[in-house]
């Protein structure tokens, strides 16, 4: 009987001293939830609004969830009277061998997180970086897909991707394509230009505004060389310049004007 009495009365202590505590931590993990889950959901809210890819988005939600739940379940544990530094310690240092052993691929999804958030280009474009040219085919978190002209599959990691400079041809509706036409020192500047101007109007392909451009741009070393500038829609750029070359040249053999090509005069002589 007195052994029951001084147990009891152990429990009365204990909780009348930790009763308190447990009360507050059990309150602010409720509470901690509660307000995680707003965050969460803001979050959520947000994301949408400003249209981040739907591949990253659950991720994003899910890491900022249990990133803060931690720190609420450390803080109640805190409060209960729980050491926590071995617990931080050990923790940190897992984290960091992680970390380290993680490295290139934290890097390459920290990478995607960035292109997926500002967006310089998405699925769809043709772009030219990493030293590879290609329409974006996919774009995944740790990985960017890109499919050449000629059917090749391209995987960039997008560590380097989202820190190296990039070239996107699909940013813009039109682009301008530029071709250089030489002739002839002995050859009519003046009708030479005049069959440029001809060929580009009568493309039907080629934009009225910008107004193109034609002008003598180098006098070279073999011939006068023609500038050529004409502005097209994006999805055109390929045909109008493969089609201006053939039509520059059957009009050029058409009107006598000489396109100049390099030539070489051998002379051998015969040593007695």
């Amino acid at each position: 009987m007195n052994e029951l009495n001084e147990y009891s009365k152990i429990g009365i202590d204990m909780l009348l001293e930790y009763g308190p505590q447990l009360l507050l931590a059990i309150f602010t993990l409720i509470i901690g939830l509660w307000i995680i889950r707003l965050l969460t959901k803001g979050v959520s809210r947000l994301m949408d609004k400003r249209k981040v890819d739907p591949s990253l988005s659950p991720f994003l939600k899910s890491l900022i969830s249990v990133l803060l739940k931690v720190l609420l379940f450390v803080s109640v544990m805190g409060m209960i009277g729980i050491e926590m530094t071995s617990f931080i310690a050990i923790l940190g240092a897992a984290g960091l061998a992680v970390g380290l052993a993680l490295s290139g691929t934290l890097q390459n999804f920290a990478g995607g997180a960035i292109i997926l958030l500002f967006k310089p280009f998405k699925v769809g474009d043709y772009i030219d970086a990493q030293g590879h040219a290609g329409t974006v085919k996919e774009i995944q978190i740790f990985n960017t897909i890109l499919k050449t002209p000629d059917n090749k599959t391209i995987i960039i990691p997008n560590g380097g991707l989202s820190t190296s400079s990039i070239v996107n041809y699909s940013t813009e509706k039109t682009r301008r394509v530029d071709f250089t036409f030489g002739i002839g020192y002995s050859d009519d500047i003046d009708k030479a230009k005049a069959i440029l101007n001809d060929i580009v109007k009568q493309n039907e392909l080629v934009l009225k505004s910008p107004e193109s451009f034609i002008a003598v741009s180098e006098l070279g070393d073999s011939s006068v060389n023609f500038v050529v500038r004409v502005w097209v829609n994006g999805a055109d750029y390929w045909t109008v310049n493969f089609d201006m070359y053939e039509k520059v040249k059957k009009a050029f053999d058409k009107e006598g004007i000489s396109i100049p090509f390099p030539q070489r005069d051998v002379h051998i002589y015969n040593e007695k």
